[in-house]
């Protein structure tokens, strides 16, 4: 059996795969990794977007079983990704560091209030990359799962906009030397 999975994508990753979000049918019991393997068939031209050298849990995690999916219809994810340019400069990769212990506090007060704003998510997943961040590669995702797809696409821009505007990450440009949050 299999489900449908929302694809957000976002900067690089939308040019890459030549658009912004599209709808994968995938089977109902899969891992993560496989989760990344079926994003990859779908665009193989384009696979060097998807190279994650951070998981925020283990590839091998099996996501939400036919029953959960069964309750959430609708599961959402944003990937981005390192742009080659900011401001006119090029960029080589993006070095990104963090207050780590307030950041942890911080994703965990954005999913606490995702779950009291949509009562009807299910999942949550919000993982952020620290280092080093070639161009192409993901730095941020985001995943919500919920029964109906306003719910999840709302959640995740939620997530995105708080993260961007809260959460002690700051990032550096390889060209610029000033950090921006």
């Amino acid at each position: 059996m299999r489900c449908q999975v929302s694809v957000l994508y976002f900067a690089r990753s939308a040019e890459l795969a030549g658009l912004r979000c599209e709808s994968l049918s995938v089977p109902r019991r899969i891992t993560a990794r496989q989760l990344w393997e079926e994003i990859v068939r779908a665009h193989p031209r384009s696979t060097c977007f998807l190279e994650i050298s951070s998981w925020s849990c283990s590839p091998e995690t099996k996501l939400p079983s036919s029953h959960q999916l069964a309750e959430a219809e609708s599961a959402q994810v944003l990937l981005g990704t390192t742009r080659n340019n900011f401001e006119g400069k090029k960029v080589i990769h993006l070095e990104y560091e963090a207050y780590t212990s307030m950041a942890e506090t911080e994703i965990k007060k954005i999913c606490r209030d995702v779950r009291q704003k949509w009562p009807s998510i299910k999942h949550i997943a919000l993982h952020h990359r620290l280092g080093v961040v070639p161009i192409t590669e993901a730095s941020v995702i985001i995943a919500v799962s919920s029964p109906h797809r306003a719910e999840s696409l709302e959640a995740v821009m939620y997530c995105i906009n708080t993260l961007k505007a809260s959460v002690p990450i700051w990032k550096k440009y390889r060209d610029c030397s000033e950090f921006h949050p």
